[in-house]
């Protein structure tokens, strides 16, 4: 299970808004000889310094709760995989497959078709994912967090 602190800001049903601090990726970031990688590319990605989630809220945890947001080891690395792949694969098959029926105007029109073809398949994946609990972040108390390994 991948973990992070948060804190809860809203109740939505069965769900709640949970508001992460933006990490700093190994924790050195202000440090000497740290990199500030993960600060710098935070800031680039998101001009606000937390974030707000959604997730799963088994155990009806208040508003303001310090708690620990988990999701399973699996689903970030296959969320990445698919958001970065789909898309690359379907260029590449899309412009091939052009190429070779229609020459250069063939591969841009087949790379823009493949790109489309990859953004449906990401919607699809996207309605399934968003049913299957395996794949949503889930709240735990912070109390909990620690015993539960």
């Amino acid at each position: 299970m991948h973990e992070a602190s948060g804190t809860i800001v809203a109740l939505d049903g069965d769900f709640a808004i949970v508001r992460l601090e933006a990490s700093g990726g190994c924790g050195r970031c202000h440090e000497p000889g740290g990199c500030g990688g993960g600060a710098n590319i935070g800031r680039m990605l998101c001009s606000s310094e937390s974030r707000d989630f959604r997730a799963l809220n088994p155990e009806c945890v208040p508003v303001g709760a310090s708690i620990r947001l988990a999701i399973a080891d699996g689903a970030v690395r296959r969320s990445a995989v698919l958001a970065y792949g789909i898309p690359l694969v379907a260029l590449f098959a899309g412009a091939l497959a052009g190429g070779a029926l229609a020459g250069e105007a063939g591969s841009i029109g087949g790379a823009l078709a493949g790109i489309v073809a990859g953004w449906f398949v990401l919607r699809r994946d996207r309605k399934v994912s968003a049913a299957d609990p395996a794949m949503q972040p889930v709240i735990r108390p912070a109390s909990a967090a620690g015993r539960a390994a």
